[in-house]
């Protein structure tokens, strides 16, 4: 028998293996497959019955629907989660290439394609196209070109030693470390250079894709992050046949066949001991306590939860970060709606972005982003129908300490609300759909453990990100850190090039 410092006594069961990852999330499964891959064996422990955290999905009445991330971005050959799927050996995506999708402003639309030549066209357009214009989405593209090409190429922050430094600017290139300069810059500081802060449908824009990027306002936005996600389209959209269950079903099996081990159910309340045999104290969805030991650990859990389950080392090292970050967490609302197809007719694309009011609030539906499955997607929905998801983002304390029936009424309220924004898209949505359930922090919250019910990282500003990010290594010899809360940040392809960064670790220590 083993025990727990608290006296908790755990039946010892022989599982060992050199790397345990704590989260079947996209930045733990990815860390894992890569590891498998060279030669090392992996356990993942994933509390939740189904794998994927915050990209992960779950079914009702045949339709399976995403419940956090609805695309994957940049898996295409040579992008980050295309150096993924080669590092691992699995075949490309069966999934549709998104051709971009529009924004609904409030007094018109644009067309955010994914092809440069056709975006730098229409933002000219749509948005104005003064010197002005012109000059700050140059600066915008050059950010965005040399920022992506270096995060390809495996670019690490924050730099804690010598050797980072020079990967960095091998990554980055001699030749663009003036733009460095721009590190300390927000959007809102570009825009005021080029004298563009109080333009309306630009800002307005702006703030919508920042928000559902980095979290964050113009003003508060890191530059060269928010220039990355502005861009995004660019690096490639794919949504998977089946949403994010198939991407998942695929990579699970994948991940297996190379030997790889995934048991889900199993809540880690505890790890102890140090590298060569760490412990880990679990408990298995029939509640039977077991101890699993690991020469190496990959926690892929918010930072906040990994302080609960950590060895006190990693607990100290994580406090001023936890502490500095409390107000810098946010949450979503989505709406699932299962519907016929004949609901969501008459739109070549199938994802939209929509902002209500230039001069309200970000969030609680005044911007929004609509995902519909592709047509004859028949693994997301049953033929002659559509999975549909509405998200909006929103404030953690609006759904704090409400009682049931407050909470009840909010959550109905919002969504109803959602479902009528909505119809400026699609004007039958949700008239006679077979599936109609809402997602709040609450519901996060109690499937994925995140306290309060957080997701998809902090709000990024200067002063949380980059150079002052939540590192991967906090400095305890074989423990380490992965996901959203760690650089480079929230977002598929965030987690998937912290995974790379962290799996180097890994087997540098193997």
């Amino acid at each position: 028998m083993t025990r727990r410092s608290n006296g908790q006594a755990y039946k010892h069961k022989d599982s060992y293996c050199d790397t345990a990852v704590i989260g079947a999330g996209i930045a733990g499964m990815a860390t894992a497959a890569r590891l498998q891959a060279q030669g090392l064996s992996t356990l993942v422990l994933e509390a939740h019955s189904k794998i994927g955290g915050c990209a992960g999905f779950f079914r009702r009445r045949g339709f399976s629907f995403d419940v956090g991330a609805t695309t994957l971005v940049d898996f295409e050959s040579g992008g980050v989660g295309g150096e993924l799927l080669d590092a691992i050996g699995m075949p490309p995506l069966d999934g549709e290439r998104l051709p971009g999708y529009v924004a609904w402003l409030p007094d018109r639309t644009a067309t955010l394609h994914r092809d440069a030549a056709l975006w730098a066209r229409e933002r000219l357009a749509a948005l104005g196209n003064s010197p002005a214009h012109q000059h700050f989405w140059t600066l915008i593209d050059k950010l965005a070109a040399v920022f992506w090409n270096a995060s390809r190429k495996g670019i690490k922050l924050p730099i804690r030693t010598m050797s980072d430094m020079v990967q960095n600017l091998r990554a980055v290139g001699m030749e663009h470390l003036p733009l460095a300069r721009y590190l300390l810059w927000t959007v809102g500081d570009a825009l005021r250079h080029f004298g563009l802060r109080g333009d309306k449908p630009l800002t307005g824009l702006l703030s919508m894709l920042i928000e559902d990027t980095v979290h964050s306002t113009l003003d508060s936005a890191p530059l060269i992050n928010a220039a990355l996600g502005v861009t995004i389209r660019g690096a490639g959209l794919t949504r998977h046949r089946g949403g994010m269950r198939g991407f998942w079903e695929a990579f699970a099996a994948h991940y297996r066949a190379m030997g790889g081990d995934v048991r889900l159910r199993h809540l880690v309340y505890a790890i102890e001991g140090a590298y060569g045999d760490y412990m880990i104290n679990a408990s298995t969805g029939a509640g039977e306590p077991i101890v699993i030991h690991a020469r190496q650990i990959v926690c892929a859990l918010p930072a906040e939860l990994t302080a609960q389950i950590a060895p006190m080392p990693v607990r100290e090292a994580l406090r001023p970060y936890i502490e500095r970050d409390t107000t810098a967490m946010g949450g979503a609302v989505v709406v699932f709606l299962g519907v016929p197809e004949s609901e969501v007719e008459g739109q070549v694309f199938t994802h939209h972005q929509l902002l209500q009011s230039y001069d309200a609030p970000l969030g609680n539906g005044n911007n929004m982003f609509i995902s519909v499955s592709a047509q004859g997607d028949t693994v997301s929905a049953p033929e002659r129908y559509r999975a549909v998801m509405i998200s909006t983002h929103c404030d953690l304390h609006e759904w704090d300490h409400r009682d049931e029936d407050a909470y009840q009424a909010h959550k109905c309220a919002l969504a109803d609300q959602l479902i009528v924004y909505a119809r400026r898209v699609y004007p039958r949505l949700g008239e006679r759909p077979l599936v109609y359930e809402v997602g709040t922090p609450r519901t996060y919250e109690q499937f994925t453990l995140r306290p309060r019910g957080a997701v998809g990282g902090v709000r990024l500003t200067r002063w949380n990100s980059n150079q002052f990010a939540i590192p991967h290594d906090v400095g305890v010899k074989g423990f380490w850190l992965a996901g959203d809360t760690t650089f480079p940040g929230l977002g598929t392809v965030a987690c998937v090039l912290g995974s790379r960064i962290v799996a180097s670790h890994v087997v540098k220590y193997a």
